[in-house]
């Protein structure tokens, strides 16, 4: 045990919780320091065995990065290989297609919730920006109508589906089998998608004052394929390949979880889909599809080291907050806390789905980081997963579902889409955190439902 007072315990993690928010929102460090000190600072606490504070701390954080580490650089890596080669302009193109140009706000919702899978929301909302003002002008909306539904479903698949490496993180924290999340996730996904376009369509769109600008009106890759981005002039990928990269991955893993459920162990197909389905098998195959639709020599280039270099600059900081998310899990599972917290959770009747989703949210709400409110759910949750009654796949999406609840002020998402939309701070708020606000809820909703019938 590393700590047998009750009372101390629940002090030391309070104040980790407290610390941790404040640093992040109100003296803008940077989440790792803001996860790391507080984390020591519990060593220091009287009564605390150090020689097992220090192994659980080593412990979490080498336990919980041995299985995601690979894949969430593998999965960064393919985001920059999407962004660079116009997938994502071809993905889109054939969601409008598929819907029609007279349902555009339907057609860029479901665009958002597949390109969230793979690319982070704010790379693809800058991409799609202009399309977004020029579909607005055409249709003769309002920029609320036209993109509350991508704002909503960006984040709301950012956040739940892996292998975007949020949930990803998430999942490996709580123990949740990937495809399973995979699968229930998009479920889960699509609903509060649908939910924040409707939102959009039907709620704020019509009643808010927010015209498309002149500035991001023309040509765009609806009208040529041949479309001009940061990199070259180039081609479109074909719809096939586009999609590729993103649907292969996510049907190896999820088939790998679906034969392990169904076939016995000894079975042909276990052994050739537990090899393709494992999770850095599946994204090394997405990385490779993304790199066929390699065009000119310059994107071949960058392809070699700097789309590479990118990827490791942004899963650096996921892969080292959530190592510490395992860390603080672990040293919580040594300490009389997880008890006395399911105990008060089951005095007061609320159900224990409950409990991982207020977490995502609070997080959320005052870091403005959906990473930290999913992985700040996961860490604190887990070690409590048998007394509270609930699956691993059930609480990483409840929480995922509260980590997008609200984007507002303190959100560098929320800026983004807010000054390219050039909408105003109040219609903004309105507009894309409600869609955050009805999203969330939506999929928390559709969470359980799914954990009521054991679906989950």
């Amino acid at each position: 045990m590393i700590l047998d007072s009750v009372s101390l315990t629940l002090l030391g993690f309070l104040a980790i919780i407290i610390f941790l928010l404040l640093f992040i929102a109100k003296f803008k460090w940077h989440v790792f320091f803001a996860m790391l000190l507080p984390i020591l600072a519990f060593g220091l606490i009287p009564g605390v065995s150090m020689n097992e504070f220090i192994g659980a701390f080593e412990k979490g954080f080498g336990k919980t990065l041995q299985s995601i580490a690979v894949v969430i650089v593998l999965g960064s890596v393919m985001a920059e290989a999407l962004k660079h080669t116009g997938a994502i302009q071809t993905i889109t193109k054939t969601m409008i297609d598929a819907v029609g140009k007279k349902r555009m706000p339907l057609a860029l919702t479901l665009s958002g919730f597949v390109l969230g899978i793979a690319v982070f929301s704010d790379i693809a909302y800058v991409i799609l920006n202009p399309l977004v003002h020029s579909a607005a002008a055409a249709m003769g909306v309002s920029m609320s109508t036209m993109a509350t539904g991508l704002v909503g479903a960006l984040q709301l698949t950012h956040a739940i589906v892996p292998p975007t490496p949020g949930p990803l993180a998430a999942a490996a924290l709580v123990g949740a089998d990937i495809g399973k999340v995979i699968i229930w996730g998009s479920v889960v996904c699509l609903a509060g998608s649908l939910a924040a376009w409707a939102w959009g369509q039907f709620i704020v769109g019509p009643r808010i004052d927010s015209p498309p600008s002149a500035e991001f009106i023309g040509g765009t890759f609806l009208d040529d394929e041949a479309v001009a981005t940061s990199d070259s002039e180039m081609k479109l990928p074909s719809a096939l390949r586009s999609y590729a990269p993103i649907v292969v991955p996510v049907l190896l893993i999820a088939s790998q979880s679906i034969i392990a459920y169904k076939m016995p162990e000894d079975h042909a197909l276990q052994a050739i889909f537990g090899f393709l389905g494992w999770p850095v098998v599946a994204l090394s195959i997405g990385v490779l599809l993304s790199y066929m639709n390699i065009t000119d020599k310059n994107q071949r280039e960058a392809s070699k080291n700097k789309w590479v270099e990118d990827g490791l600059r942004t899963s650096a900081m996921i892969l080292v907050v959530t190592g510490l998310g395992g860390s603080l899990s672990q040293i919580l599972k040594g300490t009389p806390a997880v008890e006395a917290i399911t105990t008060w959770v089951a005095d007061t009747g609320m159900p224990s789905i409950l409990l991982p989703f207020i977490i995502g949210v609070i997080g959320n709400m005052i870091t403005g980081s959906t990473t930290v409110g999913c992985i700040t759910a996961g860490s604190l949750v887990a070690p409590m997963l048998p007394q509270l009654g609930l699956s691993p796949e059930a609480a990483m999406l409840a929480g995922a579902s509260g980590s997008v609840i609200v984007k507002y002020v303190n959100s560098s998402y929320f800026w983004v889409v807010t000054s390219l939309s050039k909408m105003n701070l109040k219609n903004a708020l309105l507009s894309y955190g409600g869609a955050t606000l009805v999203g969330g809820l939506a999929s928390f909703a559709t969470t359980c439902v799914l954990w009521v019938i054991g679906v989950i």
